[in-house]
């Protein structure tokens, strides 16, 4: 047993790293042990995408109070964002990949003229999205399956978050800009920024504190838009500085197709892989909304906590991202390989004790964001369910976002479309709807979905070909 003294050389050693790791450094990512590699990158990475889950927790926290009608309406809509989040991210992944491929090259320039063309491409995206997303905001509710109650609570919210799109593509966009460059305390103080304003805003543009209106669950979307936007000022004000490993200056901003276009062909994959499975959520929430606004409430109860667990995991899969491409791009294809399944490691040990501690107490939480019977059982059940398959996802959320880092985001969209439209969804509708399962047989499809995904992207990372793959 380790004296006190010993145990306290470990704490300050521990929150020491802890502090290098949160501040701006010029680390090189490519030489030295892996392991403090990984932690430099994971540390604010795992910290900048629980800051991205606490968007969704505090949201349905205020709006819980308004009902279920207001909760499922806040689900329904966040089930359709998922589109945009999968584009954004999707994106986000050709981004980091080549991004992170030229830092590890020392090709700052090719860095640089990477996120100006991300900059247009970020634009386009919002200003389709935005435009139809406020023009048929009542009709992607009816579509979703919305009670009348739920659709006059929800348009707003609906409305408001769609036509804000421009702050959660750009917010995703820079930060994966960031993190393939090594950046990652930049994107992790953008969200800090974010959600301290939505924070802040949330009770008081939905209950009308103060000199606040009272917007009911809109406001809850105005408030986050404003952090969202908040936070991409700040990226664009740190970016046009130049001070980061990325040298950013105004001329990078001049169109260029041919590199535009290469971003896009690259990101497809990316863009894929993310649209099948968030497609696959809404699947989901759809065959979910048969039994009704309280197994909606449950099941987006639910997801914001797996939320909460995922993000910051993710984290941890996107700095294996980075540490791939850029070793990739130091022609150290080994190292980058032994980055990715030590990743896995940590991640697995991670999210099983996570998954221990939702089993258990699956019933309490739940139970903080809603005190009717139906809503805490479904709810309970959700989580317990989910939970059993975590070490499973950690694993696979590396290996893939290992994959993605090395710019073969192919693989990952061919394995999710056979694991989630062939098998996730089918299986969750027989289970919900000819088995006594109900809603549980929905839960319990996502967890065979997400295992087989596992097994098929290790098989696939083993056999190496992603090393050879050029962005």
């Amino acid at each position: 047993m380790k004296s006190t003294s010993e145990q306290q050389s470990v704490w300050r050693r521990g929150t020491a790293f802890v502090r290098e790791a949160v501040q701006d450094n010029d680390e090189d990512f490519t030489t030295g042990p892996i392991g403090r590699a990984l932690g430099m990158l994971a540390i604010p990475m795992m910290l900048e995408m629980a800051m991205e889950s606490i968007f969704a927790v505090v949201d349905i926290a205020f709006v819980s109070r308004l009902g279920t009608d207001a909760v499922a309406a806040v689900g329904i809509t966040e089930a359709l964002i998922t589109v945009l989040y999968g584009t954004a991210i999707g994106l986000g992944v050709g981004v980091t990949a080549m991004v992170s491929r030229r830092i590890g090259a020392n090709d700052t320039t090719g860095a640089a003229e990477v996120t100006g063309q991300a900059i247009w491409i970020g634009a386009f995206l919002s200003i389709v999205i935005g435009i139809a997303g406020v023009a048929y905001a009542r009709d992607l509710l009816e579509m979703m399956g919305a009670s009348e109650g739920v659709i006059e609570q929800g348009v707003g919210f609906t409305a408001v978050i769609l036509g804000g799109s421009v702050s959660i593509i750009y917010l995703f966009l820079l930060n994966a800009a960031f993190r393939g460059a090594g950046d990652a305390t930049v994107a992790l103080r953008s969200l800090w920024i974010a959600n301290g304003i939505n924070i802040v805003l949330d009770p008081c543009l939905i209950f009308g504190l103060g000199p606040f209106p009272e917007m009911g669950v809109t406001g809850a979307a105005v408030a986050t838009t404003i952090g969202r936007g908040t936070g991409v000022l700040y990226q664009l004000w740190y970016l046009m500085d130049g001070r980061g490993r990325i040298e950013f200056h105004i001329q990078y901003l001049k169109f260029n197709a041919p590199l535009a276009l290469r971003i896009v062909r690259i990101s497809l994959g990316g863009i894929g892989q993310f649209l099948i499975a968030t497609a696959s959520w809404i699947g989901v929430m759809r065959i979910v909304s048969i039994y009704g606004s309280a197994a909606i409430a449950a099941y987006t109860i639910a997801l914001r906590m797996m939320e909460f667990v995922f993000l910051p995991a993710w984290g941890l899969g996107n700095a294996a991202a980075t540490l791939v491409g850029q070793n990739l791009g130091a022609a150290q294809a080994e190292r980058a390989e032994k980055s990715a399944w030590k990743a896995a490691k940590y991640n697995a040990i991670f999210m099983s004790g996570t998954g221990v501690f939702l089993l258990i107490f699956a019933g309490f939480i739940t139970g903080l964001f809603t005190d009717e019977p139906d809503v805490l059982r479904w709810g309970t059940s959700c989580l317990q369910i989910l939970s059993i398959g975590f070490p499973m996802y950690a694993i696979g959320m590396v290996v893939v976002q290992a994959l993605n880092g090395a710019g073969d985001t192919t693989t990952p969209a061919i394995l999710n479309f056979i694991c989630f439209w062939l098998l996730q969804i089918p299986l969750a509708y027989f289970l919900a709807t000819k088995t006594p399962l109900q809603p549980n047989g929905a839960f319990i499809a996502i967890v065979v979905a997400e295992s087989l995904l596992t097994v098929l992207a290790v098989i696939m990372f083993r056999k190496g070909t992603w090393k050879l793959q050029t962005v």
